[in-house]
C-alpha cells in the first residue's frame, strides 16, 4: 500500500511565487521565506514595510516592490499565518 501524499509547504510557496513572477532556487526562496517569518516574529522587522525591505535586498536586482510585498504575503500565508497582522497594519 502506497503511502498517502502530503504537501509540501516548500514547492506550494514556490508556485505561488512563480504566479507572481519570482523565480530562483526553490530552496532559497523557501529559506528566504521563513527568515522572513523568524525576523517578524522575533521583532527585527517591526513592520511589513521594513520586511519587504529585506526581501528585496536578498532577492534580483529586478524585484519590484510589489513583488517583494507579494513575496512576503506568500511567506506568511505559508511559513507564519500569525503575523498577518503585519499584512493588515501595512494595508491601513
Amino acid at each position: 500500500m502506497a503511502a498517502p501524499a502530503q504537501a509540501d509547504p516548500d514547492i506550494d510557496f514556490a508556485d505561488q511565487l512563480h504566479a507572481f513572477g519570482i523565480y530562483g532556487q526553490r530552496d532559497y526562496n523557501a529559506w528566504l521565506g521563513k527568515i522572513a517569518c523568524k525576523r517578524l516574529v522575533k521583532g527585527v522587522d517591526g513592520t511589513a514595510y521594513a520586511s519587504a525591505e529585506f526581501i528585496s535586498l536578498n532577492l534580483a536586482r529586478d524585484t519590484s516592490q510589489t513583488q517583494a510585498f507579494q513575496f512576503l504575503g506568500a511567506a506568511i500565508a505559508t511559513y507564519c499565518p500569525d503575523q498577518v497582522g503585519v499584512l493588515q497594519a501595512a494595508a491601513r
